[in-house]
């Protein structure tokens, strides 16, 4: 007897370019998708499957959040309390972080640094069935200076030999990335942002030894030494890439945002949900996103979820700022899903709907391709195979400057508003 399963909405987009397809159907088996395609087109053995339509929606990938800290609970001075929590209270911090990401869409995260390698721990539970999430990339604690950006998460090391050996020693516990912060962080007093924390010769240690393992490599770098010094090692995604000098001016490098492109790096910008507030209080404190864009950065979609005022529920709100930011929607959502899965190094079709793929499907109210906000309006979220019913969480409201946007946006595409 089939477990197949028919799944029809207004409109099926797939999770790349062009591929949303009117009045679509998408059939689940065994955990995966087993085929996708118009309504009218269902192949045969599946139409006497059970089904569900979702009027007036659309059917996509699950959302990737490709930079959270799921150990940071995204309220005011998470950072002093995430490192004064014993181990198990952290356990269960990240516990809580990964359902709040699930019940908004999200159906895979790369944690991009926690204290001493626990969110380990929290991605073997997940995968157990023990609790529900993500699908959970690891990175576990951040590869630091002494004294540098987040040194408080013990991955300190200050030589080629030391980042070697620590390289070595997540590897040795499970990780499946390594986080290194080629620059200090806004975060942590004292590591300025806008300077590089690691050598040239420490920088391509790093990486040489990570990709040896068989592994990638995510860069936090704000200023320009240290993007620099990322990109010339060959790290395989730069997070923030704000090119901030000191005092938080953002200064690009147009010949370094060509390199950056030329060499196929993903950046994940963090344009969080109240990074427009933050921009009306520092005019100065623009990122270069759509710059980036236009000069053919593959972007990805990560909130830094969990910071400061970050929550994790506020992931969509994350997408609306990008588009804010003046990328097209369709590319936003692209860069939430398939891009993002590419980035990550998943392989079998994680971030699209095709077959042989995950079942990481959500079905939304609205059409998303117009109107990105209609994520928040989750009508069914399934991760890997299993349907999950989201926790009730708060999400701040649309930043006011999306709709105006927005309306630029249809305005350009010659769509009326």
């Amino acid at each position: 007897m089939s477990d197949a399963q028919i799944f029809t909405a207004d409109a099926v987009w797939c999770g790349v370019a062009g591929s949303r397809i009117p009045d679509g159907a998408v059939v689940v088996s065994a955990n995966a998708i087993a085929w996708v395609g118009p309504r009218s087109e269902l192949p045969e053995q599946h139409r006497n499957a059970p089904s569900q339509h979702f009027p007036g929606g659309t059917l996509l990938p699950g959302l990737v959040e490709s930079h959270a800290h799921l150990s940071y609970d995204g309220r005011e001075g998470t950072k002093a309390r995430s490192f004064a929590r014993s181990a198990p209270n952290l356990v269960a911090v990240m516990i809580a972080s990964a359902r709040e990401l699930l019940s908004v869409g999200v159906t895979t995260v790369r944690d991009l640094g926690a204290r001493d390698n626990l969110s380990i721990e929290v991605r073997e539970a997940v995968d157990e069935g023990l609790v529900r999430g993500p699908r959970i990339l690891v990175a576990g604690a951040q590869i630091t200076t002494t004294g540098g950006h987040t040194w408080q998460n013990h991955g300190r090391a200050d030589s080629p030999d030391d980042v070697r050996k620590l390289v070595r020693s997540h590897h040795k516990s499970g990780v499946d990335l390594i986080k290194v912060n080629a620059t200090g962080g806004f975060m942590t007093a004292r590591s300025m942002p806008w300077r590089a924390q690691f050598s040239d010769e420490e920088m391509t240690a790093i990486v040489e030894e990570t990709h040896r393992l068989g592994k990638k490599v995510a860069a936090h770098a704000h200023g320009v030494e240290g993007i620099e010094r990322a990109v010339a090692a060959g790290v395989d995604t730069i997070e923030h890439c704000t090119f901030v000098a000191e005092g938080g001016v953002v200064a690009p490098d147009l010949a370094l945002i060509d390199e950056i492109a030329a060499r196929g790096i993903h950046v994940c910008a963090t344009a969080t949900w109240n990074l427009p507030a933050m921009m009306r209080r520092n005019p100065d404190f623009r990122p270069p996103v759509r710059l980036m864009h236009e000069r053919g950065v593959k972007l990805i979609a990560g909130n830094d979820s969990g910071i400061d005022g970050v929550p994790h529920a506020d992931y969509v709100g994350g997408l609306e700022t990008s588009v804010i930011l003046g990328i097209p929607i369709e590319d936003v959502l692209v860069g939430a899903t398939s891009r993002a899965a590419e980035a990550l190094g998943l392989t079998g079709g994680v971030g699209e709907l095709a077959p042989g793929a995950p079942a990481d499907i959500i079905a939304v109210r609205g059409d998303p391709l117009d109107d990105v906000s209609a994520l928040r309006d989750l009508l069914m979220v399934m991760a890997r195979g299993r349907t999950f019913a989201p926790d009730e969480v708060h999400v701040d409201r649309t930043d006011p400057e999306y709709a105006e946007a927005l309306r630029r946006q249809r305005a350009s595409e010659g769509v009326a508003a």
